[in-house]
């Protein structure tokens, strides 16, 4: 289906090769893994299978065909076998979801039957029946890698050839792609993917071709993605400071020495005190509340006044005082502004106010 014979690509204005001395064959039906760094030669050799690219040296066989030797003329009919995605979809912005994958198919001159009937077909296949009337911007990135897809497949080519095709989609997305890019080959297509996505690569368990530099390292019949040490790291580095490694060597060290005992001086934490347990609650006896006296009324105090002028006058606690202990001869002598404490006074005293 592809063969690669001793193939070198050198591009203008370098001077290492893209690819140098690149065998492999790959077998009608296969599923392969193009895997390595950036710049390691995966999309170089995806060109020269769609023949965007000719070999510097070496053959390309696709087909049956060196691909070298096809004319400029022959080359669209030689690309209906091939389909091909991307990781940017290349949608066309101003045509409904039926018009993009129609298009290819009225490049290559289907007639109108054969159109109405294969896209609905590919479109139902990638799980966009019903949108079909739909625009790219009204659907979500891993619609519209489906369109692209379904694009690819719809003439029912023979290979289908995908770079990196979920690497503008989120994790679960990604992983939808790659379920149906394997319902595609166990239809019977030969696909070939370049791809980054290490994840997939392991889980699948696939041929996996790894180029580095330009030159085939490894190709194994059911293999891992390998090395991810070129793969970009999300984590933070590891500050190297003297003064933040001096501090952050300090404090392990200290928990280290709490740990097992021995802090010269540093206590360990002790173990957390656990709340008492409730006890019941203690039921006081009601206080009986002391209310304020009723307010004493004018008649009250007119009983009062009564009851007082009733009683005999004590002056001096339990003992009675009788009209002839007051010595009236005194009081023959006043006056009657005397007698109501109008008369004359000295002015240090004070007299009854009346």
């Amino acid at each position: 289906m592809i063969r690669f014979e001793k193939v070198s690509k050198k591009y203008r204005g370098t001077s290492k090769p893209a690819l140098s001395d690149v065998e492999f064959d790959v077998q009608r039906g296969e599923f392969v893994f193009l895997v390595g760094a950036s710049g390691s030669g995966k999309s170089s050799c995806l060109r020269l299978i769609l023949r965007e690219d000719t070999a510097s040296d070496g053959r390309v066989v696709v087909l049956g065909r060196d691909v070298r030797g096809l004319s400029t003329r022959k080359v669209p009919y030689f690309r209906r076998h091939i389909g091909s995605v991307f990781q940017d979809f290349r949608l066309l912005p101003n045509k409904t979801v039926f018009q993009n994958v129609a298009f290819s198919l009225q490049v290559i001159g289907s007639s109108r039957a054969f159109i109405q009937q294969s896209v609905p077909e590919a479109l139902a296949l990638v799980g966009l029946a019903g949108k079909e009337k739909r625009l790219p911007h009204e659907l979500s990135g891993g619609e519209q890698q489906r369109v692209a897809i379904a694009r690819a497949i719809v003439n029912r080519p023979q290979i289908l050839l995908a770079d990196e095709p979920t690497g503008n989609l989120d994790p679960g997305t990604s992983i939808d792609i790659m379920q149906l890019l394997a319902r595609i080959n166990a239809g019977g297509t030969t696909v070939v993917m370049a791809t980054h996505e290490a994840g997939f690569v392991d889980q699948m368990q696939r041929r996996v071709i790894e180029l580095r530099g330009g030159v085939v390292v490894r190709d194994e019949r059911h293999g891992g993605y390998g090395d991810t040490s070129g793969l970009p790291v999300l984590t933070p580095e590891t500050v190297k400071g003297a003064a933040a490694t001096a501090a952050l060597t300090a404090v392990l060290e200290l928990q280290k020495q709490i740990a097992t005992g021995d802090a010269g001086g540093v206590e360990p934490l002790p173990d957390p005190i656990e709340p008492p347990a409730p006890q019941p609650e203690t039921v006081l006896p009601a206080v009986p509340v002391v209310q304020d006296p009723p307010p004493v009324t004018e008649v009250q105090t007119d009983a009062a006044a009564r009851a007082a002028a009733s009683e005999p006058d004590t002056g001096t606690r339990g003992i009675p005082i009788t009209p002839a202990d007051i010595d009236l001869g005194d009081i023959d002598g006043l006056g009657a502004a005397d007698r109501l404490g109008l008369g004359h006074r000295d002015d240090d005293e004070v007299g009854p106010t009346a």
